[in-house]
């Protein structure tokens, strides 16, 4: 008898304790829950961008040569014309003295054979193939002596010197990457964007643009859309797009940094995370479970979205919304209600 009422116990005891569990929701996955706040949407564009100039030049070598002479002007001003570099020309100058010799003896035939025609000892014709030979030499050295100026390399602009790379005694390249040097005015600075083609058509002049640097990031830093390239990149799906930085920015040249384009904004809306959001619905929680609402978004954000309708401000939202989730699933809320800066 005893036996049995100890089984029995035991039994309303067990049945008590997963009475307890169910109604207690000890062993449900837990959530988490954030309030629905009031604030301004913002419907943004998202680009990547290097800090440039908005005057600037590369200088590159237009030949292949042994560098023989380098300023020490990076961080310097100079003006146009300036010599920034000299390679090595000792051929193309012996190619010079060669011609230049040869051009003086034509000249010399010229002479005596003009002489010869004007005693009509010699052919009009043969006056004419040497001035013509001459004229061609002419030619020959004036291109020389252009080859010869093209291994100067000058300052294209007043500005600059951004940046020197190479030595004395390395060999100039002249492809696009063989940059010797960054010649260019220190400000006006402005970003040079990419933006992807299908966001390229909500981007417009004068919209405001959100900065982000990892150099700078306690600081707001913000720009503007002054100019959009009519061309795209087809093999990488993109447009160019130029932001304007006020003249206090501090940001210098060369920087990566990321911008969110504005392109519509809302003030005093309700707003949510997105991740609270889960296939045009949201979760609330009542007695342990939850329950799915459908809703109405506006404009989206990076990280907050616009709701127009099916939430109020100051309702509790679970966050963020997992696609386990059903209608009626028991859960455990834990922690204290997150309240979201718009």
């Amino acid at each position: 008898m005893r036996l049995r009422l100890f089984w029995i116990a035991l039994a309303l005891a067990a049945l008590g304790g997963a009475l307890y569990v169910w109604r207690e929701g000890v062993f449900a996955p837990p959530v988490t829950l954030v309030e629905a706040t009031r604030g301004s949407a913002v419907e943004v564009v998202y680009a990547t961008g290097i800090v440039e100039p908005v005057r600037w030049a590369k200088v590159i070598s237009l030949a292949r040569k042994r560098i023989v002479e380098l300023c020490d002007c990076e961080g310097k001003p100079v003006k146009t014309g300036d010599v920034l570099a000299r390679l090595d020309d000792y051929e193309e100058r012996a190619s010079l003295a060669e011609l230049e010799a040869r051009r003086e003896r034509i000249s010399g035939d010229v002479e005596r054979i003009r002489g010869l025609v004007t005693r009509n000892a010699a052919p009009q014709t043969q006056l004419d193939q040497n001035v013509t030979l001459l004229r061609e030499f002419d030619a020959r050295i004036s291109a020389q002596k252009d080859r010869i100026n093209d291994l100067i390399l000058r300052a294209p602009m007043d500005g600059v010197v951004l940046r020197r790379d190479g030595e004395v005694g390395e060999i100039a390249g002249t492809g696009g990457g063989d940059v010797l040097f960054w010649v260019g005015q220190p400000s006006p600075l402005r970003i040079v964007a990419d933006v992807n083609e299908e966001d390229v058509p909500r981007v417009k002049r004068g919209q405001k643009a959100l900065l982000r640097s990892e150099g700078f990031r306690n600081r707001t830093l913000e720009a503007s859309v002054s100019e959009i390239t009519p061309k795209g990149d087809p093999a990488t799906k993109t447009f160019r797009v130029y932001l304007g930085l006020p003249a206090d920015t501090p940001l210098l040249i060369g920087m990566s940094v990321e911008a969110n384009i504005v392109t519509q904004e809302r003030p005093n809306v309700v707003l949510l995370p997105s991740e609270a959001i889960q296939d045009g619905a949201v979760f609330r929680v009542e007695d342990g479970r939850l329950r799915r609402r459908r809703i109405d978004a506006g404009l989206r954000g990076t990280r907050m979205v616009e709701i127009v309708a099916g939430v109020q401000e100051g309702e509790e939202i679970a966050s963020p919304a997992l696609s386990t989730w059903r209608e009626g699933m028991r859960v455990r809320v834990e922690g204290a209600v997150a309240r979201e800066a718009p």
